[in-house]
């Protein structure tokens, strides 16, 4: 019988957010998702939702921005076991909140830069020393409307999506040629998630029918990327529901 493949998801938080659904499709398509996030009790929550629904996943408390944690989770991704080595990595990180720039702290800048930006480059040099010798594999990043422009009151938040993206593409032309599908995928607008309906329960009342990118059709388009042939390879994608201005 052949082996499940894995995929890895560090980032997962919110059943009902990007991470979560990443993982659920990804199960749904066969795989054995290695969960991974800080907060225990959301993950497991994503593994028995995966579970219930007859697919196969595994939480792993992780801490991003921590070099042997990052190491320890590409260990168990990599393993030859049951599930085999991971060829699908999805890094999913990031905090953003509105600090004026006058009152922002050096600790909030930093922490902000920590998990966004710093955390990607652990989760991508893991991914690229793993993958490169195999000549193969999609690692995906997520992204926001911060990483293409600046906004008031978001100054950390746009210099660590920006920071991040200009590191994807790095790597994606360095280690593209290699074989490794390296994508960025940039989110430029609210989620229909749990995160953003529970601070704001009345936004998708506002903004009225698909006003809202819905998780879906989001992972939806992370699995394309990870199923697109090589010759016509995607390395960024912006995704934003219809209502929004360009």
């Amino acid at each position: 019988m052949a082996k499940k493949p894995k995929a890895v998801v560090l980032g997962v938080g919110a059943l009902r957010g990007i991470g979560g659904a990443a993982s659920r499709r990804f199960a749904k398509e066969g795989y054995h998702v290695l969960v991974a996030g800080r907060t225990p009790k959301k993950i497991e929550a994503v593994v028995d939702a995966i579970r219930k629904e007859g697919g196969s996943a595994q939480a792993y408390t992780v801490d991003g921005t921590k070099e042997e944690e990052v190491i320890r989770l590409f260990d168990a991704a990599m393993a030859d076991d049951d599930a085999g080595p991971a060829d699908l990595f999805v890094f999913n990180m990031g905090n953003n909140a509105a600090v004026d720039f006058r009152e922002m702290t050096a600790q909030h800048f930093e922490d902000s830069w920590r998990v966004g930006c710093f955390a990607g480059f652990l989760f991508g040099r893991e991914a690229m020393r793993r993958l490169a010798p195999l000549g193969r594999g999609t690692v995906i990043f997520t992204g926001a409307s911060g990483s293409m422009r600046g906004r008031p009151r978001f100054a950390a938040f746009n210099a660590t999506k920006g920071g991040l993206r200009l590191l994807v593409q790095s790597m994606a032309r360095e280690f593209g040629p290699q074989g490794i599908h390296v994508a960025h995928v940039i989110i430029d607008g609210g989620i229909e998630g749990d995160r953003l309906l529970s601070r704001m329960p009345d936004r998708a009342a506002q903004v009225g029918s698909d006003g809202l990118l819905k998780v879906e059709p989001i992972v939806d388009n992370y699995w394309h990327l990870h199923t697109q042939q090589r010759s016509a390879w995607t390395h960024e994608i912006d995704l934003r529901p219809y209502k929004e201005t360009f």
